[in-house]
C-alpha cells in the first residue's frame, strides 16, 4: 500500500495513544511516508493577563508550546531509528482549525488521531475534534481506537453503489481501493457491506396501497438491482485470493453498520463522508458521523473527489 506519503498524527496530550503512534509508524515505514507529530495548545484567554502578573501572557503561551514540543521531540530519535522521516510541530489555537490548516499548508494526505474520550469512540459527540475533521478536513481521517494494537483482523468497507450518481460511485471506488489495500497489507479478512432501503416501505401503510404481491415484486426487483450494482463495483477488484465476505442488508445504514461491526468483530470501518455538491463543507445526514459515535472500533473516512474545505489558511 503506497497511498499515503505525508501523514499527520495528532498528539494532543490526552487524545493520543501508543496504538495510534505505532500504527502511524508502521504505515510510514511501509509506504514509505513522511510523518509529522502534531500538537495544538489552546490559546490562553486574554483576560488571564490580569491574573498572571509574573510575565506577559504571550510569553506564558510560548512556554506552554515549548513544553509540549519537548514531549514530542523525545519521541523523534526512536522513530528515526525505525527508518522513518519524522518531525514534530506544536501550534496554538483551536484544534480542528489548526489541524486542517496544517493539512492545507503541508499537503498532508492522511490525518490520524485517537478517540478523545475515556469511554472510547462511543463517547465522542458532534462537537468533537474528530467529528469536525470528518466534516471539514480535505484528506482522509483515521480515528484509531486506543486499545487496538497489532494488525487489524477484520476490515469492513461500507459502500453504496447508486445509479446515475457519479460522485457517490467515485467515492465507492476510493473506499474499496483503501479497504482492499489495507486488507492485503494487514493480511486481514475483508467484509464488504452495502445497505439498501426499501422505497416501498411507506407504500405498505400509505394512503395509496398497492397489493402485497406487487409490493413484494418491486422489493425483489429493487434488491436484484442493488446486487447487480454491487457486483459491478466488485468486478473491479481481484478478490479470489483475498478472504472476504459480501453483505447486502436492508435497513438504515448507521445501525446496520454498527450491528455488523459488533457481530463480525470488525476492527476497522472504511467509509465515505458525502457532501452536497456546491456547498462547501456542508453535509447532509452524515452516516459516517453517526457510525463514529456508535461503533467500538477504528474508523477511516474519505471525502469525495473535489471536496473543498470551508477552513481557509490565515496569513
Amino acid at each position: 500500500m503506497h497511498r499515503f506519503k505525508n501523514i499527520l498524527l495528532v498528539m494532543d496530550g490526552k487524545g493520543w495513544s501508543d496504538a495510534a503512534l505505532m500504527r502511524a509508524i508502521s504505515l510510514a515505514k511501509r509506504n514509505p511516508a513522511r510523518l509529522t507529530l502534531f500538537g495544538v495548545a489552546y490559546a490562553l484567554p486574554q483576560d488571564m493577563q490580569r491574573l498572571v502578573t509574573i510575565m506577559p501572557l504571550a510569553e506564558l503561551q510560548n512556554l506552554v508550546i515549548e513544553e509540549r514540543m519537548k514531549d514530542l521531540e523525545e519521541l523523534l530519535d526512536p522513530i528515526r531509528r525505525e527508518g522513518v522521516r519524522v518531525e514534530a510541530k506544536v501550534v496554538c489555537g483551536t484544534p480542528f482549525l489548526e489541524i486542517i490548516r496544517q493539512v492545507l499548508r503541508e499537503k498532508h494526505d492522511l490525518v490520524m488521531m485517537t478517540e478523545g474520550s475515556a469511554d472510547g469512540i462511543k463517547g465522542l459527540f458532534a462537537g468533537s475534534t474528530a467529528m469536525r475533521l470528518m466534516r471539514k478536513c480535505p484528506c482522509p481521517v483515521w480515528v484509531v481506537k486506543s486499545s487496538q494494537s497489532g494488525a487489524f483482523g477484520r476490515i469492513l468497507a461500507a459502500v453504496d453503489p447508486t445509479p446515475n450518481d457519479m460522485e457517490r460511485n467515485a467515492l465507492n471506488v476510493k473506499i474499496m481501493d483503501l479497504a482492499t489495500s489495507l486488507a492485503r497489507l494487514e493480511q486481514s479478512e475483508l467484509h464488504i457491506l452495502n445497505v439498501w432501503t426499501r422505497f416501498t416501505e411507506k407504500m405498505w401503510t400509505g394512503p395509496v396501497r398497492l397489493p402485497e404481491p406487487e409490493l413484494e415484486r418491486i422489493d425483489a426487483e429493487d434488491r436484484r438491482s442493488h446486487q447487480e450494482l454491487l457486483g459491478d463495483l466488485l468486478n473491479r477488484y481481484p478478490l479470489d485470493d483475498q478472504k472476504h465476505h459480501i453483505h447486502l442488508r436492508e435497513g438504515e445504514a448507521a445501525p446496520v453498520i454498527r450491528e455488523l461491526a459488533e457481530s463480525e468483530g470488525i476492527d476497522l470501518v472504511v467509509m465515505g463522508t458525502v457532501c452536497r455538491t456546491g456547498i462547501r463543507g456542508f453535509f447532509i445526514g452524515n452516516t459516517a458521523e453517526r457510525v463514529l459515535a456508535q461503533v467500538d472500533c477504528s474508523v477511516l473516512t474519505v471525502k469525495p473527489d473535489g471536496f473543498v474545505s470551508p477552513v481557509e489558511l490565515v496569513a
